[in-house]
């Protein structure tokens, strides 16, 4: 459950609410290795990583077991812990860790394919920084065929929301008079941008899939199922950023 950090620093014993406000307000407080200054600010002591100049101030997260998980995602279901409409959440779907891990990053409601999950604030801090490190391959179906040089335009760069996207690779994987698969890996992950790339052609995106995070791969895993990572992949992602 959330909690403001100067409750939170309060109760563990550091400082009153007001003198943990002045050490936010100081820039000394980081939640998962983020620094925190903004006033009213929110953590979960269950759940994230708080320290006051350095020091963790909820030792006992460094006891609790680290969870680490490769989900193939199903169409219809929500990279959230939760959802106002009741619609389904990708933590339903991993059994007796649902209400233990949060996704890394996030897939559309409507695509499919390989997501993280896991408990550990710092390996979710770890994957965001060496986001150039981890490539995200996806397989499009888009409606009709693109030209070369449409293909071109996309992968070089397209202004999407105001802010240009960064260069991709595309690849044709097949096609047919209707429609066209191409392979997209991308280094950025912004809201809907391999939908949002191919509509800037008048190509629209039918289908959606990613089939890689990294060195990870789609392995046997169907829509649906999980596993968890092993301790040499998970220090394989720890140390992309270092």
């Amino acid at each position: 459950m959330l909690e403001r950090l100067q409750k939170i620093i309060a109760a563990a014993g550091i400082a009153s609410r007001r003198k943990a406000e002045e050490l936010i307000a100081a820039g000394v407080v980081t939640v998962n290795g983020r620094l925190i200054t903004e006033p009213g600010s929110k953590a979960d002591p269950l759940k994230d990583h708080i320290k006051v100049n350095g020091r963790l101030i909820n030792p006992r997260l460094q006891r609790q077991e680290k969870i680490y998980i490769l989900l193939n995602k199903p169409l219809g279901v929500l990279t959230s812990r939760s959802d106002p409409k009741n619609r389904p959440l990708v933590i339903d779907l991993v059994g007796a860790c649902r209400n233990l891990v949060h996704p890394v990053g996030r897939l559309d409601f409507n695509t499919e394919g390989l997501l993280l999950l896991t408990n550990d604030g710092e390996f979710t801090q770890q994957i965001a920084h060496a986001s150039k490190q981890v490539a995200k391959v996806y397989e499009a179906k888009v409606k009709g065929k693109p030209g070369p040089q449409q293909i071109r335009q996309i992968a070089a760069g397209v202004t999407i929301d105001g802010v240009r996207t960064a260069p991709a690779r595309i690849e044709i994987i097949e096609e047919s008079d209707a429609n066209a698969w191409y392979r997209v890996t991308l280094h950025e992950g912004r809201n809907q941008q391999i939908r949002k790339m191919f509509d800037s052609i008048g190509h629209s995106v039918i289908k959606l899939r990613r089939v890689a995070i990294g060195f990870l791969r789609h392995e046997t895993l169907k829509p649906g199922q999980y596993r968890h990572l092993s301790e040499s992949e998970v220090k394989r992602f720890m140390k992309l950023s270092g």
